[in-house]
């Protein structure tokens, strides 16, 4: 009985033991967050200083602006709580009500000022505040490079609260894109030499989080023809056991079929099944099984056993896993073909026995399995990006044609910006103000300016302010100077008259 006694006594040491390793600490140690916080600061770069000044100017200014109004409300907020919890002990209400008055006046103009003299001025002391103001931001923030498919890229700021969608949104705005349904953010990572296109829905700076410190993995900003193809041909999912060609189905057909299989209050996942090859575990070897697809994840027939639910043994659940396509398996593993995908846990990065490899026998085989999971794991979900991404393109549509149709209103793609300089504000030989009209590309880029083709400046005198247009090019044409003078003689009417400004000939003057 002691012996007994003895053993439980020893157990609950253990047990208590072990609930005590498990708690969160009363001090966790600061140098840990800190650590793993600084290692998620930046995407596609050696150190956070180096993406800081890839970063363009308004987007430096914008990440500096909003961390000091960040840090600013949170210190006022914790002062705020620290009063409340030291004065309001011991102070009568009076005394507190006035402190609560004192505390909501607004600054003086003393201490205003003295803040006015601590902005930084230059873009060194703009990274130097953005490198401080990160490590106090308490809402995650990453400056990302997206690589573009002619190995150009882009530099991005995104935080946690962004989806997919919203960066997608971004960079439509830099590369002028046409800005289809098909644009996707694609992760690679070349050690496995895997690649999967994010989805519209997910948060961007969640799923780089997941990245080791010094991952080699890429973002790319590229056009994935199949990322909705199954709702452009959703036939080739749901009546693929046809034998009967199916790209010839008319559209009210296929909008039948989204209705029955996504429009209902539970979506339908496309009854797939066949034969893979699985690679085994450690091994360059494959052996091909049979396997169904269900709403939970994939199953396999055991051997000896039929289809039916009640033999079918559970291969892996989706719950967990992403699944990304694979590049040259034929040569790294030994696979059967070329056509194989992967699942596993977003966090494994390297080899792992938690990683499960299928190969299919060509391409379209691939494609159903691709994406009928990806229809399996998201659901009704993967819809609505479908259907919001639709009406976004339809929104730029519009737009970009009553831009063309109005002459009056400048290309989508040509920005009123200030010019480059070397200092804040770029100014003539006069001292004057410049101001350039070009598009965005060309002004990054004045190489790609093509021969023959004009750059106008426009210059504003600060005192008479009546408006000049210096030709850069002779080249400039008629027209492209009625568009620059009516769009400026809109916001200042009150200068001279459009003809005189302008010079120009008599059969092009206004009436």
């Amino acid at each position: 009985m002691d012996d007994i006694d003895a053993m439980f006594s020893e157990l609950l040491g253990e047990m208590d033991h072990l609930s005590q390793s498990l708690s969160p600490a009363a001090d966790p140690p600061e140098a840990d967050p800190a650590l793993h916080r600084e290692s998620t600061f930046s995407i596609g770069f050696t150190d956070l200083n180096e993406s800081l000044n890839e970063l363009e100017d308004h987007d430096l200014d914008a990440l500096v602006a909003d961390l000091g109004s960040k840090s600013t409300t949170q210190d006022l907020t914790t002062h705020q709580q620290n009063s409340s919890l030291t004065d309001d002990q011991f102070a009568p209400p009076a005394m507190t009500q006035r402190s609560e008055a004192a505390a909501a006046l607004p600054q003086t103009p003393n201490t205003a000022g003295v803040q006015q003299r601590s902005e930084p001025q230059t873009k060194a002391d703009k990274i130097k505040m953005a490198l401080e103001k990160l490590k106090e931001a308490k809402v995650r923030k990453l400056i990302i490079k997206v690589m573009m498919s002619d190995n150009s890229s882009k530099t991005l700021m995104v935080d946690e609260r962004q989806t997919v969608r919203e960066v997608l949104d971004k960079l439509f705005e830099k590369t002028h894109c046409d800005c289809n349904i098909n644009w996707s953010l694609c992760e690679t990572n070349p050690e496995l030499q895997i690649e999967r296109g994010f989805e519209d829905h997910e948060s961007l700076v969640e799923l780089l989080s997941e990245w080791t410190r010094h991952s080699e993995n890429k973002i790319y900003f590229v056009s994935r023809p199949q990322k909705y193809v199954m709702f452009t041909d959703p036939q080739i999912f749901y009546m693929w056991k046809k034998k009967t060609d199916l790209t010839g189905i008319n559209e009210h057909a296929k909008q039948l079929l989204l209705k029955e299989h996504f429009g209902g209050s539970t979506l339908i996942v496309p009854d797939l099944e066949g034969m893979l090859y699985l690679k085994e575990d450690g091994k360059k070897v494959w052996k091909s099984r049979y396997f169904v697809l269900r709403a939970s994840g994939i199953y396999y027939v055991p051997k000896g056993k039929t289809k039916s639910s009640s033999d079918l043994a559970c291969f892996i659940r989706f719950d967990k896993v992403n699944i990304y396509t694979t590049n040259n398996y034929k040569q790294k593993y030994r696979a059967p073909t070329n056509f194989c995908f992967m699942l596993k846990h977003p966090c494994i990065q390297k080899e792992s026995h938690y990683i499960k490899f299928l190969c299919c026998d060509d391409e379209h085989t691939l494609l159903l399995w691709v994406n009928s999971i990806r229809i399996a794991k998201y659901g009704t979900g993967l819809y609505k990006n479908y259907q919001a991404a639709v009406k976004r393109v339809s929104t730029l549509q519009t737009l970009q044609s009553a831009a063309h149709k109005d002459p009056r209103r400048p290309h989508p793609t040509t920005q009123w910006t200030q010019g480059p300089a070397a200092n804040d504000t770029a100014s003539d030989t006069t001292g004057h103000p410049m101001w350039s009209c070009a598009p965005s590309h060309l002004q990054t880029n004045p190489e790609a300016m093509p021969l023959g083709s004009a750059h106008s400046q426009v210059h504003l005198h600060p005192k008479s302010q009546v408006l000049k247009i210096i030709h850069m090019s002779h080249h400039l044409t008629s027209s492209l100077l009625l568009l620059l003078a009516t769009h400026t003689f809109k916001t200042h009417p009150h200068l001279m008259c459009l003809d005189k400004c302008l010079n120009l000939e008599p059969a092009m003057r206004c009436q």
